[in-house]
Formats: structure tokens, sequence, C-alpha cells
């Protein structure tokens, strides 16, 4: 009995040093940690100036450490702005531009994606175009539009704009995801009955979910921070918004530094409260949002 024996060379990885590894993780480590302080220090100095008095400020400097807690700058722009009613409308129009916004795009990448439209690439590409053009362009016939209607000086008219200018990106997003979609389901649905509507809100809509809070939570933050449209659409103090009352802090001679950083530190607030909330939403949207 004879045996053929077949000599295979043994390749011999060498381990990683473990030493180099450790090394590069704590240069990786150091860098991030600068690039966090970086993007921390303009907080940092808003926090700095926000309980400064402005004796302080134009004698020391903005870098300076202030000598007291100065509270005088919170209060004056909390009076001054009337914040209260500002917050709310920023807070109501953010919110309903959010809400929709994404069902807008929900229902037209629907449309696009799952209902296999004629010239499907071409409406993608206008919705991608729309995305393009700068404000400037859409300010004088918006505004015109506003007027006609009758909505010009009220916050239903920065509802309706953003929500238009919104669901244009939500729209080239969601057609992207949908046109992936499974057909295998959407078959299976049709053969058990299902209509449209059945077919969108039960089997489109719970796999599409996490990229719609991604999107809701992209709308709200794009709208609390707008500031041209609105300056122009609100003309009166009762409709205007955050952003607008900051601007009106700042005069053409005169500038109190401390009150515009009480300002601001007031304005980040609620947008913080509102990230550190949906957090976790967003990470699983970002994760998790893609159709398998």
């Amino acid at each position: 009995m004879t045996a053929t024996a077949i000599d295979t060379p043994i390749v011999i990885t060498p381990k990683p040093n473990r030493h180099h590894r450790g090394a590069l993780r704590w240069v990786v480590l150091i860098g991030c940690a600068i690039v966090a302080l970086l993007m921390l220090a303009p907080i940092l100095l808003m926090l700095l100036n926000a309980f400064k008095d402005p004796v302080t400020y134009s004698t020391e400097g903005p870098l300076s450490l202030p000598h007291s807690f100065y509270v005088d700058g919170l209060q004056k722009f909390w009076e001054a702005t009337n914040f209260p009613t500002k917050l709310w409308n920023s807070v109501w129009t953010s919110a309903a531009v959010s809400v929709l916004a994404t069902a807008l795009s929900l229902l037209t990448a629907y449309a696009i994606g799952i209902g296999r439209v004629r010239g499907r690439m071409w409406i993608v590409m206008v919705f991608l175009l729309a995305n393009m053009l700068p404000q400037e362009v859409l300010l004088y016939p918006l505004f015109t539009m506003a007027q006609k209607i009758g909505i010009a000086d009220t916050g239903w008219s920065i509802v309706i704009i953003f929500t238009v200018i919104n669901s244009a990106f939500g729209t080239y997003l969601l057609a992207s995801v949908l046109g992936t979609f499974p057909r295998a389901l959407l078959e299976a649905a049709s053969l058990d009955g299902a209509n449209s509507w059945t077919v969108l809100w039960r089997v489109v809509f719970p796999v599409v979910r996490p990229t719609c809070s991604v999107l809701m939570i992209f709308f709200f933050i794009w709208t609390w921070n707008e500031f041209f449209i609105p300056l122009v659409m609100l003309t009166s103090p009762d409709s205007q918004t955050v952003p607008i009352a900051l601007a009106s802090l700042q005069g053409d001679r005169m500038l109190d530094v401390p009150t515009l950083n009480a300002g601001a530190l007031l304005s980040l607030i609620p947008t913080l409260v509102f990230f550190l909330i949906f957090q976790r939403t967003l990470v699983r949207g970002v994760t998790a949002g893609a159709v398998k």
C-alpha cells in the first residue's frame, strides 16, 4: 500500500505588533480629542461671555474670566425679545414642517420608487435640482404668492414653504431607497389582496420607518435654524422665530455682546435637548435605515 504525499508550503503570517496597535489607537484618540475641543471652542466661548458683565468684556476682552456670575444678559434678552413667544413659534413651525415634509416625501417617493411612474429618473433629477436652488431665487415669488393668499405674516407661510423645500430632499432620498425595495414582498402583498394604501402602511412604511425618523429630526433642526426666508415673511414681532430674535439685538452702532451670547445660549438649549432626546433614534435610523 503506497501513499502519495503532496508537500504544501505553510505560510506563517506574522502577528501584528500589539504595541504598534496601542500607539496608533492613542494617536487616533488624541486627534479626535483635539478635533472635539476645536468644535466645542465656540460653545465654550459663548458660555464664557454669556455670564460676563459688559464692563469686563469691554476692558479685558472675550477670553477673560468673568469676575461675577452675571445673569442680567439672560433677563434682558428674555424681556426685550419676548422669548417665550419666539420659542413657541419656532417649536410649532419646526414640528409641523418635520411631520408634513416627511409624510409628503414618503407619499411622493412611494409613487416614484414603488409605483414605477414614467420618467422616474427625470422626476428624481427635478427634485435634486430643487435642492440646489438658492433661497434668494425663490424669495420673491414665494413672498408674492403668500401675500395673495393672505398668509404672508403668519407661521403657516413658513410651514408651507419649508414643507415643500424639505420634501424635495426627502423625496430624493426615499425614492433611492424604495427603488431597491424587494419586489417579492410587494408581489406577496398583492396576492393577499392588499391595495396600494395597505402596501404602503403595512409593508413599505415599517421598513423605511428608521429613515423617516432621521428625516424628521433633520427637518426639525433645519427649519429651526432658518433665518433668511422667515426674516422676510414674518414682519410682526408676534410671529417671528428665535433666529430673528437674535438678529434683533444687533444694531448699526452698538452691540451688547454679553446679551447676544446669553440669547444664543437660550436659543441653543431647546435644540440640544431635542437632539439628546432623539439621539438613539438618529443612530438607529442611520445604521438600520437601509432596505435589506
